[in-house]
């Protein structure tokens, strides 16, 4: 990190793309240039990560009951020092009363810290309006799962001054496509997932505005009818963009490389999906998420006593790491998984250019285990570090 006049930063690295030098410096929060240099760096750049699914992390969550303001500072703490620069906090199916508490927390979080209100722009709500059925619903409570509901919204969004960006749900309601036509109406992203919609019912959603998949291949039964089933429907519509969870438990290495290259690069993207275990050692745990779950020492995360799986461990930047050994991508490609793809759903953030945000990582690759080392992180155009407090 090197700065360049009075305000100007310089950050300096390797261009995933070619391998070639890259210099990029930022002002005033935004990116003020990019060009190529002359380089010996092992460090690559990148714009910073974009997680559009993620419960907690570090001990943190925001479906806890005694989820705080506080809650999600740390949250955003440990966060960033994964080099995810923007993250949707996700709030999974509950009864309304706790979704409103959290949602007050995320937006009290906001209002007390620009570092957060910069690196969280909306929430993700995943349920309550999910398939009920067993398989499908995952580690939702089922005593919450409901139908949809516009004035809920309505009173979601009062809550968090609009904050509710990204809702998942499941199609299968006589009155989805309604729902998502009003929502998408004011500038909510809708999202197909933990559903047994038949396939007229998704094609109906997307017509609505439907745009995401959400974790595609996951939030399902275990058997499938062979031709005609949600995950062929969702791969084959191409107005439908996917996320996918590249833990290795989710999804075996050759299910996501088929469905990678089915659904495209562009319309690919990574989740983390982690949950407030994430980081720690293998044992039983009671969660937020699932409640009773079981952390086994392949990392697959389980409720325990079953084989459903009850949300991931590894931050996104292990994803990236994980899709290009098991879908056969690049470096760059993976990135851009984890970057500007999802940064369409979030106002146009993960670009690296002129203008745009100044949110930037450095970072470098184990040649052994390819895990992915972040070294820095800018959020905002603010360099962040350990030592950093949200404020």
């Amino acid at each position: 990190m090197k700065k360049r006049g009075a305000n100007v930063q310089v950050l300096r690295g390797r261009n995933p793309v070619d391998g070639a030098g890259i210099e990029v410096s930022f002002e005033d929060g935004a990116i003020a240039g990019v060009r190529k240099v002359e380089h010996d760096e092992q460090g690559w750049i990148s714009t910073g990560l974009i997680d559009l699914q993620v419960n907690g992390y570090g001990g943190e969550d925001v479906n806890a009951d005694d989820v705080s303001a506080e809650t999600v500072l740390r949250f955003t703490e440990k966060m960033l020092a994964t080099g995810t620069t923007t993250f949707l906090p996700t709030v999974i199916t509950s009864s309304e009363v706790k979704i409103a508490k959290a949602l007050r927390a995320i937006a009290e979080a906001r209002r007390q810290s620009s570092v957060a209100a910069a690196a969280i722009p909306c929430v993700h709500v995943e349920g309550p309006y999910i398939s009920a059925t067993e398989g499908y619903r995952g580690a939702h409570p089922v005593e919450h799962v409901r139908e949809p509901n516009l004035a809920e919204f309505a009173r979601w969004q009062e809550i968090s001054c609009g904050l509710v960006g990204l809702i998942t749900l499941s199609p299968h309601s006589p009155g989805a496509a309604e729902y998502i036509a009003a929502v998408t109406a004011r500038g909510v992203v809708v999202a197909l997932g933990h559903t047994n919609a038949s396939s007229e019912e998704i094609r109906r959603a997307v017509d609505a505005g439907a745009r995401l998949s959400t974790h595609l291949g996951n939030g399902t039964t275990a058997m499938l009818p062979r031709h005609t089933n949600v995950v062929w429907t969702q791969l084959a519509e191409d107005r439908l963009s996917a996320t996918f969870i590249a833990d290795g438990q989710h999804l075996p290495a050759d299910a996501l490389k088929v469905m990678v290259r089915a659904k495209g690069l562009e319309r690919s993207i990574l989740v983390s999906d982690a949950v407030s275990v994430a980081g720690n050692p293998p044992g039983i745990y009671e969660t937020a998420v699932g409640g009773r779950v079981e952390l086994h020492e392949s990392g697959r995360l389980s409720l325990a006593g079953t084989e459903y799986l009850a949300g991931a461990v590894l931050p996104l930047k292990d994803g990236v790491a994980r899709v290009c050994a098991m879908a056969g991508v690049t470096l760059a490609q993976g990135l851009a998984m984890a970057t500007v793809n999802p940064g369409r759903f979030v106002g146009g953030r993960g670009v690296l250019e002129v203008g745009a945000r100044a949110d930037l990582i450095r970072f470098t690759v184990d040649e052994k285990t390819s895990a992915m080392k972040v070294e820095t992180v800018i959020v905002g155009g603010r360099v962040w570090n350990d030592a950093s407090r949200c404020a």
